[in-house]
């Protein structure tokens, strides 16, 4: 965003107007002992151009590596125009609108962002984000608990989920009286295996699909032997898998009862881990267990659409004691984004990502499956992310790709010690087949 100082006729004048006669005594509640007359350990300030060429000194020796990382957070391609326009002052620095006349433009794009993910998830409504994917899903689960309370109050949280979402659940839920058990998955597919679960007392089988190994999970078989049990379904899902995916409002016979996920595919940034934003969908017989907002459209007196907040959940708005959180928030600058990229994508666009993204993973994983001592781990059908086994030092293979500008995968040792000569990997449509063969001959090279 450009700078525009005031001018000094500017603050004159406003200083005039409040009727103070400068911009000390306008500050004049400060005590002087809490006041700074330098900045210590501060340089002094430079001029444009050399705040430019110290940058660009400094990333001169930045590489661009090919990345195949992915775990949670995905390189994809974001149209130009997203962030051109959410960086426009009227997104980038809005507030909270509890004006609603005041707030009407803002009020629609949580409004359309809510459509949209409710469409993506085929559920009835959705609220206006949360902070992200891993505090979502244990606002998932402390909603599943209260709706569904009088079954008791353990959760299923399978082993193949995220590490980071599960450490996450655990850290909100733990002093809540909540149970939490990590059903194991099946060494040979990938798949959470529920063979012998004890269902007493559950209120929520978790569900990722895809799941942390990049297989897809059978959600029809888990939900409906979730909603069998008596337990709510949570499913946690990439919104980019939903383009070619069933969602989860059509899993098993009845659907999920709430989606949430991670929204950074969806014209976000890798950002360096953040901010990101979580998003939630549920049935409408939950709604009003929905922690944060939902915008909502309605009319006014002369017959025009206009928008408002039409459930305020968070304790902000209500006594403490009844709210649905007091923690979520809506991310309301990267929900624009988000709502800027689905409108441009489309349906069609979406696909197209989603597809090349797993075409992509089935030219990477076929080239290295080719190579001595390298296989899949899993054998269930994959999106867009795959564990294979290789052999030798493993760290030694990463830094043997890094040094040729190649981000190798994540291993695994650290969260699955059964899988400690395990990577996983990632492709998305910005890892070309060029990319994954520049990939092949690396490690063919290293192994």
């Amino acid at each position: 965003m450009p700078f525009i100082p005031h001018t000094a006729q500017e603050v004159t004048d406003m200083l005039r107007a409040i009727g103070v006669p400068d911009i000390e005594t306008l500050f004049d509640e400060i005590p002087p002992a809490l006041r700074l007359t330098d900045l210590p350990g501060i340089p002094e300030g430079l001029a444009e151009w050399e705040v430019g060429a110290l940058l660009a000194e400094r990333t001169a020796g930045d590489s661009n590596p090919s990345c195949f990382l992915g775990a949670g957070a995905y390189q994809h391609h974001i149209p130009a125009a997203v962030w051109q326009l959410v960086s426009r002052g009227e997104f980038y620095s809005a507030y909270t609108p509890y004006q609603a006349e005041a707030s009407q433009g803002t009020l629609q794009v949580l409004y359309e962002f809510q459509s949209m993910i409710a469409g993506l998830c085929a559920l009835d409504v959705a609220n206006a984000s949360l902070y992200d994917g891993a505090s979502a899903l244990a606002e998932a689960v402390l909603m599943a608990v209260r709706a569904n309370g009088t079954t008791g109050r353990r959760v299923l949280l399978p082993r193949a989920l995220h590490p980071a979402y599960r450490a996450t659940v655990r850290s909100i839920v733990a002093l809540q009286g909540i149970e939490v058990l990590e059903p194991g998955f099946d060494p040979a597919t990938g798949h959470t295996d529920i063979d012998g679960i004890d269902w007493q007392g559950v209120t929520s089988l978790v569900i990722p699909q895809p799941n942390f190994f990049g297989v897809l999970e059978d959600v029809d078989l888990l939900t409906d032997a979730a909603h069998q049990a008596g337990a709510l379904v949570i499913g946690v899902v990439n919104p980019l898998a939903l383009a070619i995916l069933k969602p989860p409002g059509e899993w098993g016979t009845k659907g999920a009862d709430i989606a949430c996920g991670e929204g950074q595919p969806l014209g976000i940034p890798l950002a360096g881990g953040g901010p990101y934003l979580g998003f939630m969908a549920c049935r409408e017989g939950l709604m009003r267990q929905l922690p944060g907002r939902i915008a909502g459209r309605t009319v006014d007196r002369a017959g025009k659409t206009g928008f408002t907040l039409t459930l305020q959940a968070r304790e902000q708005h209500i006594r403490r004691a009844r709210a649905t959180s007091n923690i979520c928030t809506n991310q309301g600058l990267l929900a624009t984004a988000a709502t800027l990229y689905l409108s441009l994508m489309g349906p069609a666009g979406l696909s197209t990502v989603a597809r090349q993204s797993h075409a992509h993973l089935r030219h990477l994983t076929d080239g290295l499956c080719a190579l001595p001592g390298v296989s899949a781990a899993f054998s269930g059908p994959r999106f867009n992310e795959a564990v294979l086994r290789l052999p030798g030092d493993l760290p030694q293979l990463l830094d043997g790709l890094l040094a040729r500008h190649i981000l190798g995968g994540l291993p695994l040792a650290e969260h699955y010690p059964e899988l400690a000569d395990c990577l996983l990997l990632c492709t998305t449509e910005l890892t070309p087949a060029s990319a994954c063969d520049r990939y092949v001959a690396a490690t063919a090279d290293l192994i």
